[in-house]
């Protein structure tokens, strides 16, 4: 499969024309105008929408030719389904059946390159990009046809990859491109369509990336398999920043099966000619290697008191307004969250191979262009002689150990020319080197004025980065090893309104005044970076903890008390549906029986979701059941609903799992989360009883994203459920974890 894929991609890239699209207008208005965009890729063209800032040409992502059309994106499947909703887009405005289209996602020599999948971009950057350059190439096609014809465009129509005139003359896309230059700027502005027109977007299409993971298919890039392929295993050190100090090199070499056995500077790796020898002489590479030191781990039971005394630099998020008359009531919080795995089912994975002078990578990482560059640094190559190809990983949501696999790979290629090799990582390899998600300390302030309303509200955090991507080879784990190591570029945080650890700290209420810091630390006990929502999850939970505690203080239903703080219309439609929805505030007569109400507009720009859940708290184990769920969410225009669906009940268990349960276990010995038995996760058990998911559309308006709204309102909801339940207020995330 692999194999016939790629060399397809390789015919199309010497074929005739491209194209490109743009969703619809201005839904990038919420970021800032910069040189360089939130994901890292520089900015052509500041005034068109999505995507098209940064790959401006439309031959950047259609392509029209005698083989068919051909659309690209720089974004990635995660899971998410966003390949089919990507093509969704793409069908609708080029008026085409999906089955017509050949759609190729993330490859730097393909694709146009869109920095990160990440952040809920996906359908937000791409999807408009799309949606306009789509809409541009059908009325450049059309505009072909009617030139040859001499007949006014608007005369036209257009459908299965034909364009029709009122004479009855049809002209196929193939045929019109002739006439068409597609190497040019898309404009700002496309073609418009009334959203009762749509065939494709806001239809249920069934997803692309399902059949073969449904039918054990080769479906991820685990299960990639190239002609003459050997095996490479790693042996890592105890710890990061040991050091070497023995390995017998001669002994392992001499084991059945074993290829090469690569020592360089605290970097070792075997390569054998199947998986299972590969396996063997890395246990045995264990066992000859001895190693010294290693970075000092702090212990979990005191992180939080040390977080705030490591080196930090503080960054002012928002001070603002002036405090009215007080009323004396007050709620005062200290939230605390534990460093988080992304928790990887299947262990990271790559396939390299170095042939001709040229180096392909293939790789599950969420950022092609930026791994490629990385890669190149660490290898001595320039950039144009590496490839970098996505191909899905087993379950990943985040920056795991994908961009670290990819690096591995490459080392070992370089090393064995015209021979494809596959790295495969181990469990305990993935639990211990992976970036982790960042352990943060929130402390907050919040007010009740003599009206009633939020008077002043304070807000302080302490967070390592949660934004570790491939900036330069340092980032990448094994540059770092090596005899000549690579230092990683300084931490720096992601401005606002995207933010890092302070994303989502600026609450959308009103608050009066508001003073909100971030201190960010640079001297850290772990590598951490990017996993789904950042900073949003505990933050969010912090403010709705705040939210329910001085309702109850002014003696205001806890929904009403949000509704009166907020004043974007799309915003108190969500809280009111979910609350509607639910029958807020009903609940069971049972003992233990809790409710809770989450809320947030992801990032401030995104997404809108509110949340209300029932749980029951068993008084003699304090086990969490979570009965019912109800959300409501907005994402703008809808492309397809079983798969926006998809995501809000994916990130409804992703967030009650760490909400209740997960937490890296680790001492001054080291991580004692190598394996599941150390990590606690959700199990099929403890899932919601019942999920309800109303989707408010919004047809014409902007995508808005939707991958990462739920996390922090699930994890609010469920605080202030446990507390409606216990009557005791819990702050230190995970809730359920036992003493």
């Amino acid at each position: 499969m692999a194999n016939s894929d790629f060399s397809r991609r390789a015919f199309l890239q010497g074929s005739s024309l491209l194209m490109a699209f743009t969703l619809m207008p201005a839904a990038r208005k919420a970021l800032a105008d910069t040189e360089v965009d939130t994901l890292g890729t520089v900015v052509l063209a500041p005034d068109l929408p999505g995507s098209l800032r940064t790959n401006p040409y439309l031959d950047a992502w259609i392509k029209v030719g005698a083989e068919g059309i051909t659309v690209y994106t720089g974004k990635v499947e995660l899971g998410t389904g966003v390949k089919t909703a990507l093509l969704q887009i793409a069908a609708e405005r080029l008026d085409v059946p999906p089955a017509a289209i050949t759609f190729l996602t993330a490859d730097t020599a393909l694709t146009p390159n869109e920095g990160y999948t990440a952040g809920s971009h996906t359908i937000f950057d791409s999807g408009t990009a799309l949606y306009n350059a789509a809409a541009q190439v059908r009325q450049m096609l059309m505009a072909s046809a009617a030139r040859t014809w001499g007949v006014d465009v608007a005369a036209l129509s257009t459908g299965d990859a034909m364009v029709t005139a009122p004479s009855g003359a049809r002209m196929s896309y193939a045929e019109a491109v002739a006439g068409v230059d597609l190497h040019q700027y898309a404009t700002a502005s496309s073609p418009d369509i009334s959203p009762e027109q749509f065939k494709l977007i806001g239809h249920a299409l069934p997803r692309l990336d399902i059949p073969a993971k449904v039918t054990g298919g080769a479906a991820f890039v685990q299960d990639m398999r190239l002609p003459g392929m050997v095996h490479a295993r790693l042996i890592r050190p105890p710890r990061p920043g040991s050091q070497l100090t023995g390995f017998d090199k001669r002994a392992i070499e001499g084991l059945p099966g074993v290829v090469k056995v690569i020592e360089d500077g605290n970097y070792l790796a075997v390569v054998a000619k199947d998986e299972w020898q590969a396996v063997k002489a890395m246990r045995a590479g264990y066992e000859a290697a001895t190693w010294a030191g290693g970075d000092v781990i702090p212990d979990q039971a005191v992180i939080h008191q040390v977080l705030p005394r490591l080196q930090s630099r503080r960054y002012p998020i928002k001070h603002a307004g002036v405090a009215a008359p007080s009323s004396g009531k007050t709620y005062r919080a200290r939230v605390t969250k534990q460093y988080l795995m992304h928790g990887t089912i299947g262990p990271s994975c790559s396939v390299a191979w170095l042939k001709d002078g040229l180096l392909t990578v293939w790789t599950h990482t969420q950022g092609v262009f930026p791994l490629r560059a990385g890669i190149a640094e660490m290898v001595g190559l320039p950039p144009a002689a590496v490839r970098c190809i996505h191909v899905e990983g087993a379950g990943c949501y985040g920056h795991n150990g994908a961009d670290d696999a990819a690096a591995d790979a490459a080392l070992i290629a370089m090393r064995l020319p015209g021979v494809p090799v596959r790295v495969q990582w181990m469990r305990e390899q993935e639990n211990l080197w992976e970036p982790y998600s960042s352990a943060m300390l929130a402390e907050l302030e919040a007010s009740l004025g003599s009206d009633g309303r939020i008077n002043n509200w304070t807000y302080q955090l302490w967070t390592t980065p949660h934004n570790e991507r491939i900036t330069n080879a340092g980032r990448l784990v094994p540059a770092r090893m090596l005899a000549r190591p690579f230092t990683s570029m300084p931490s720096v945080p992601i401005a606002q309104p995207e933010g890092d650890g302070d994303r989502n700290a600026i609450p959308l209420y009103e608050t009066g005044a508001t003073s909100i810091d971030m201190n960010f630390i640079t001297q850290m006990p772990f590598r951490t970076s990017a996993m789904r929502s950042l900073g949003a999850h505990i933050n969010v939970f912090a403010i709705e903890a705040c939210l329910d505690e001085l309702a109850d203080q002014a003696g205001v239903d806890a929904v009403a008390f949000r509704l009166s703080h907020l004043t974007d219309p799309r915003a108190r439609a969500v809280v009111a549906r979910a609350r509607d929805e639910f029958g807020w505030p009903r609940r069971s007569p049972a003992p233990g029986t809790g409710i809770g109400m989450g809320f947030a507009r992801y990032k401030n720009i995104m997404g809108y979701c509110a949340v209300a859940v029932e749980i029951q708290v068993h008084p003699q184990t304090g086990e969490i059941e979570i009965q019912r769920v109800v959300t409501a969410v907005d994402v703008g225009q809808i492309v397809n609903p079983d798969g926006l669906r998809n995501q809000v009940e994916g990130g409804i268990v992703q967030s009650s799992s760490w909400t209740l349960y997960e937490a890296l276990s680790y001492d001054a010995g080291g991580v004692r989360s190598y394996d599941w038995s150390g990590y606690p996760i959700l199990r099929f058990p403890q899932l919601p009883r019942q999920v309800d998911v109303y989707m408010i559309d919004q047809p014409g308006q902007p995508f808005l994203g939707a991958a990462e709204i739920v996390q922090g309102p699930m994890a609010a909801a469920l605080g202030n459920a446990v507390a409606d339940a216990t009557g005791h207020r819990r702050l230190a995330l995970p809730l359920a974890r036992k003493a």
